[in-house]
């Protein structure tokens, strides 16, 4: 493998160590570890901090805003999933949006990662959750992998960078990694939060009664993006949340619901491959968002939105890093939890 300048290492592989930011940290896990005796979901979210914790906050994504709004369902997904969810008609959600990273005052435009979290109904069998982010595949798809991608882009003392003899030896020996790059090499951020596409990156299956069928979702903007990125003022540290907001003062931010159904071609577990394009796809409905608060004041802040909370009529797969994730986001919660009470408990 030809020796590349770590710069063009860093452009070219930034998919690795940057533009998933906070989502590496907290999708990719430590999926084979947990439970299994190699690493914990306390050393894990250890590692997260850094040590250096930012009290109160989420240890990845920390810095977002609460929504509030409804998914309207349209019924065409019942003949897939007995969920109550899918049946015509309107489920309010609270949500999020957020960016990559584990710094509540970093600026909006400097991730390379945007999130949309939704926790849609009230009642704990109905209750469905679902954290969905601007890439599309994982990079890796175990834990071990994870750990050494870690190790490969740690920063080399001396110089700040990561070895880019060590770079190439990762992704040398993790060819699986080649569709997160080729992403990442295409993707261009768009103006606003509203005008981006948010995948579950993961497979779930839906489920109505024998039949079980893969799928992965996005929400899909019904926004254009204008192709010119941001307008305003790019030294504003909440830039994309000011946007966003001066949006719904007008009128709803409305997104499609896409679900792409798997094949018998397509492997379910396996996060680090986008499935073809032809797969058939099912537009669920519409969720709608009608209004943004500081995370500070909305609902949002007390959910950890795992994804591993499904209504009857959804199932979750075999997907290594998945299945880790309930114990990563539990772990980071109760730390926030603590910190909220005795910080309240000093006032």
């Amino acid at each position: 493998m030809a020796q590349q300048p770590s710069s063009s290492l860093a452009l070219r592989y930034g998919i690795i160590a940057v533009a998933v930011g906070g989502l590496a940290l907290l999708f990719y896990g430590v999926a084979n570890g947990l439970g299994q005796g190699r690493v914990t979901a306390q050393q894990f979210v250890d590692f997260q901090e850094g040590g250096n914790p930012h009290l109160g906050f989420r240890r990845a994504h920390a810095k977002g805003f609460c929504l509030a709004g409804e998914f309207v369902a349209n019924g065409e997904l019942s003949a897939y999933s007995s969920a109550t969810i899918f049946q015509s008609g309107a489920t309010p959600f609270v949500g999020r949006i957020s960016i990559g990273g584990g710094n509540p005052t970093a600026p909006d435009l400097a991730s390379g990662v945007r999130s949309l979290a939704l926790s849609i109904g009230d009642k704990a069998n109905l209750r469905w959750q679902t954290a969905m982010n601007t890439p599309p595949v994982m990079p890796v798809r175990t834990g071990q992998a994870f750990f050494e991608q870690m190790n490969a882009f740690r920063p080399d003392p001396e110089t700040g960078r990561p070895n880019p003899e060590r770079v190439a030896a990762f992704l040398e020996a993790h060819p699986e990694t080649q569709a997160a790059r080729e992403w990442q090499a295409s993707y261009t951020a768009t103006e606003s939060y509203a005008t981006e596409t948010y995948n579950s990156i993961n497979a779930f299956y839906l489920v109505n009664g024998r039949q079980r069928q893969a799928v992965r979702w996005a929400a899909v903007p019904q926004a254009e993006s204008h192709g010119r990125g941001f307008e305003g003022d790019r030294d504003d540290p909440n830039a994309l949340q000011n946007e966003f907001m001066a949006r719904l003062d007008v009128a709803p931010v409305v997104y499609d619901l896409v679900f792409t159904l798997a094949t018998d071609a397509d492997d379910e577990n396996d996060p680090t491959v986008r499935w073809p394009a032809d797969r058939q796809q099912v537009v669920a409905g519409q969720i709608v968002i009608h209004s943004a608060t500081d995370q500070s004041e909305g609902l949002c802040n007390g959910i950890n939105f795992d994804p591993l909370v499904l209504p009857a009529g959804m199932a979750a797969t075999n997907d290594q890093i998945l299945q880790a994730r309930s114990s990563v986001y539990a772990e980071s919660y109760r730390r926030r939890a603590r910190e909220h009470f005795y910080q309240q408990g000093m006032e």
